[in-house]
């Protein structure tokens, strides 16, 4: 039995342990307003109904690079990764951050607030159009022998199939990850 799927978090909201392994790439649906703590939701087509809830810094950089209009941000793309360091008070908890964000052509650098009186510079790369990723994805698969859908098939656990989902060009290769999830939670339960 693989135990990796017996230590996912079980929440309603993207998490650090999601993120703290590997960086995962999300594709926003959708931005709605949360709670007063957490007054952001941004839903992704990876995370169906575990939207990210980005903290103030990170809020403070999507707003400099796509603008304070949120009903844009549908269909653009962000790379999250995990980032140990991220405090809360004094208290070291993790946190997601971005490092690559679509539709900007450059890397950009923004001021955040560190502490209280001190800031520091926090830069995001560029993340490669859709078209750009999926003629890198077609020479990966070549690469690494096999169509997406064999490997799919071969997938055991569900962070095979999270990194096989950034290689998936079709609505029929992203069904069959969504089958082969179901498959895969079904056996670890």
């Amino acid at each position: 039995m693989d135990m990796t799927r017996t230590i996912e978090p079980r929440s309603d909201q993207l998490n650090f342990d999601d993120v703290a392994a590997q960086s995962v790439t999300v594709t926003i649906t959708g931005v709605t307003r949360g709670t007063p703590e957490q007054p952001v939701n941004i839903e992704t087509e990876q995370y169906p109904g575990r939207p990210y809830k980005p903290g103030k810094s990170m809020r403070r950089v999507l707003v400099a690079a796509w603008g304070k209009d949120s009903s844009v941000y549908a269909g653009r793309r962000i790379r999250l990764y995990g980032d140990p360091d991220v405090r809360f008070g004094r208290e070291r908890v993790g946190g997601i951050r971005i490092s690559h964000l679509s539709h900007i052509g450059e890397a950009m650098t923004v001021m955040l607030t560190v502490t209280r009186g001190r800031r520091a510079p926090f830069t995001v790369q560029p993340l490669p159009d859709v078209d750009a990723s999926r003629e890198a994805s077609r020479e990966s698969r070549e690469d690494h022998g096999g169509s997406v859908v064999e490997r799919i098939d071969a997938a055991t656990t569900l962070d095979d199939l999270r990194a096989l989902w950034d290689e998936a060009t079709t609505d029929a290769e992203r069904q069959a990850i969504r089958r082969r999830a179901a498959t895969i939670d079904g056996e670890t339960r």
